[in-house]
């Protein structure tokens, strides 16, 4: 996708539709400055406003992922290729979101040792050494809560009976015995309990 095409479209299509930029951001209930993000090719449309957006400006997602209208012959060519890049970039931004998980994990369980090695081998009041495992204690735990929650948002996990892949509630995941992003749990479809792996995409 082009996002200075796309942008360059929306504007287009919004003029034909003879909107400012300060009146399709009020009936989409946003600020003017989203519009000019969008076409000058800063930004897209949240996926979550997407179809209003198309709606607004008479045309189809399809046509606006890809930046120009689009004749009824090449549709669904344009159709398949759009869904193909919107699967891509939601892979990216998974595997951007597990490495996040590491990049969370990893510091604060080496600043969690290192404040527990501190408060065990140097002298100091009872109460700071308390102060300091429970500091430590707090740091590794909240750590690891958003970085299950990273890991359960991020891809699928998939069934190793039946093969089906699927996003799990979050406590699921968080009580679920694990060896790095292998869990074991039960599949909602088979419903039998297996290590489940994590992936990034819903089919092979």
């Amino acid at each position: 996708m082009d996002p200075i095409k796309i942008g360059k479209f929306i504007a287009l299509c919004r003029k034909e539709q003879g909107m400012t930029q300060a009146a399709l951001a009020e009936k989409l209930g946003i600020s003017d400055r989203a519009v000019s993000k969008w076409e000058t090719g800063r930004s897209l449309p949240d996926s979550g406003i997407m179809l209003e957006v198309c709606g607004l400006l008479k045309i189809s997602v399809n046509e606006l992922l890809s930046g120009e209208r689009i004749m009824a012959e090449t549709y669904e060519r344009r159709a398949e290729e759009a869904l193909l890049t919107l699967k891509r970039e939601n892979e990216e931004k998974d595997r951007l979101l597990l490495r996040l998980e590491v990049l969370l994990t990893v510091p604060a369980v080496l600043a969690g040792l290192a404040l527990s090695l501190v408060a065990a081998l140097i002298e100091m009041p009872a109460g700071l050494r308390v102060a300091l495992l429970a500091f430590a204690v707090i740091v590794v735990f909240a750590i690891a809560f958003i970085a299950v929650g990273i890991e359960q948002k991020a891809g699928y996990y998939e069934c190793r009976r039946c093969g089906h892949r699927y996003v799990p509630g979050y406590w699921q995941v968080n009580l679920a015995p694990h060896s790095l992003r292998t869990r074991y749990m039960r599949c909602p479809k088979c419903g039998e309990k297996s290590w489940q792996r994590k992936v990034l995409t819903k089919e092979e």
